[in-house]
């Protein structure tokens, strides 16, 4: 079988995607992780397939990890469908909405940068002190589409983030379908850093959408910093995360911004 694809990336965090809205497409789990295989396949965090709407929507986001199993939503992931969507439609569109497994997205967008809205985050917790790979850490977590845990640390270079992050990812606290880690650190009020290990990827990433607006939305839970909160990751880019408070503890409109842009297109046999 020959697929033809096309290699984007949202602030390093990097995907191949699919044009399905045939759905001629059925891939294994197996073959979804040869795809996204860096050493054997073309190589991603993901793998993102543009199908037809079933619930409303202009069209269906199905996102599957890097391991091949199927996710319920990923922030730079929809950021680079939306204008994945745009460029299959000649870059005519301003606004698209589609269908994910956490709910109803849109994107919008603003030259090579997208703005989506997120779905409503919940199960917020703060401060649950949790023994990790031998320390015990303050652990804040909130799912804003897939769940994560977050760590505010003094030192984001020195954190051992693959040995955390396993920890967390498969910590009893957050059976059984695990969690994502991130380790985060106050850069100025209202801005922070980021690192993340993914679960499905079972590493660190060099970004992850979720993971900056939970981390936003917990930097705010401490400190009060309004919207919206700047997001620095580990690829190195600036995102925005947006969001209005309705006390307590719940949010509406959150948004995140920043880029999505394609690599290369090619052809891969499996």
């Amino acid at each position: 079988m020959t697929l033809n694809f096309w290699k984007m990336n949202g602030a390093g965090n990097d995907f191949v995607m699919l044009d399905n809205r045939d759905l001629a497409l059925s891939l294994s789990t197996e073959q979804i992780a040869q795809l996204c295989d860096r050493h054997r396949g073309i190589g991603a965090d993901g793998l993102l397939c543009v199908e037809p709407a079933t619930e409303g929507g202009d069209f269906k986001m199905r996102y599957y990890n890097a391991d091949g199993s199927e996710a319920e939503m990923c922030g730079n992931g929809a950021r680079c469908f939306g204008s994945f969507v745009n460029r299959l439609h000649d870059g005519k569109l301003t606004l698209v909405r589609f269908e994910t497994l956490a709910g109803m997205i849109s994107a919008e967008f603003e030259g090579d940068q997208v703005r989506i809205n997120m779905s409503a985050p919940h199960g917020l917790k703060l401060a649950t002190d949790l023994p990790v790979a031998g320390d015990v850490l303050t652990v804040h977590s909130v799912n804003t589409g897939v769940p994560h845990a977050v760590v505010f640390v003094e030192d984001l270079d020195t954190v051992p983030v693959k040995a955390w992050g396993a920890g967390l990812r498969y910590h009893d606290a957050f059976k059984p379908k695990g969690t994502n880690a991130n380790f985060a650190k106050v850069l100025a009020p209202g801005s922070i850093s980021i690192r993340t290990y993914e679960r499905g990827v079972e590493d660190e990433t060099l970004a992850c959408g979720t993971g900056m607006v939970a981390c936003a939305l917990i930097h705010h839970e401490l400190t009060g910093a309004p919207s919206p909160v700047t997001v620095l990751v580990k690829g190195g880019d600036t995102l925005r995360v947006g969001f209005t408070e309705n006390p307590p503890h719940e949010y509406t409109d959150v948004t995140l911004f920043g880029p999505a842009d394609f690599v290369f297109q090619g052809t891969v046999t499996l």
